[in-house]
């Protein structure tokens, strides 16, 4: 079992994947063999900077608001790549590498999308996190006020975003996010094979903040690490039914 990684490598302040390390990774070497080993080494590096530079940018925010933010590694998987094994029934005991949980094991099945007012098992959130979803959290402490807040701003985009309550948030609020790891460049569906397992986003905040709460929220949602479409996650999808269809003229707003 991998242990967290509290930041992601491609935001280390250390230049873990500079040009060398990023021509070792593909087999290449430093100066580039051919103009071909040049391009790959340059879209790796690229691509790990554009992801480093966007959450040193949500972590600045989140942290102005009076937040608390961090990245992790999730665990990985216990057998294989596959990580509904590690959930077996949604009663199967958690082990994930944050709180509240933001990648890692989880059931087979998600939860339908939507905004709920009792808790929806984290189990199978963590599934909707793997399908590209934001995810507001907030403990059973928190006034009705504010809650009624977080519902006013989860219907302003409420695709690819989901909202439960949680015990062990007191009167906090917490959003989570999973996404893919910048540094894989093979087809999503294989990014586990290959041990990359995305990188999971954390903010817990003492109060309801709309400019941090979106700056989260537009960073991460839609970035799956299995490359899961957001279109999928429409509220009222889910596993049983599948989608509910579009009303005619329906827009969403961003």
């Amino acid at each position: 079992m991998r242990k967290t990684a509290l930041r992601h490598p491609a935001c280390s302040s250390a230049p873990s994947y500079a040009p060398s390390t990023a021509a070792g990774f593909w087999g290449l070497y430093p100066g580039c063999v051919a103009r071909s080993a040049c391009v790959l080494v340059f879209v790796l590096v690229a691509a790990a900077a554009t992801a480093c530079s966007g959450s040193r940018t949500v972590a600045a925010t989140m942290r102005a608001a009076g937040c608390s933010y961090r990245e992790a590694t999730p665990y990985a998987p216990k057998h294989d790549a596959n990580y509904h094994a590690d959930f077996p029934t949604p009663a199967a005991t958690p082990h994930w590498s944050t709180f509240p949980p933001s990648g890692g094991g989880h059931y087979r099945l998600w939860a339908t999308w939507g905004f709920y007012r009792r808790p929806v098992n984290p189990a199978l959130v963590v599934h909707n996190e793997e399908h590209g979803g934001v995810v507001i959290w907030w403990g059973p402490q928190l006034p009705a006020a504010t809650v009624a807040r977080l519902k006013r701003f989860y219907e302003e985009q409420p695709v690819g975003v989901f909202g439960t309550p949680l015990p062990g948030l007191g009167r906090r609020i917490a959003l989570t996010a999973w996404t893919a790891d910048p540094h894989w460049q093979g087809e999503p569906g294989l990014a586990y094979l290959a041990h990359h397992y995305g990188t999971g986003h954390v903010a817990i905040c003492p109060r309801f903040d709309e400019h941090a709460f979106a700056a989260f929220r537009d960073a991460y949602r839609g970035h799956s690490p299995q490359g899961f479409p957001l279109a999928d996650d429409r509220p009222g999808c889910g596993p049983d039914a599948g989608c509910p269809p579009k009303r005619s003229g329906q827009v969403t707003r961003k």
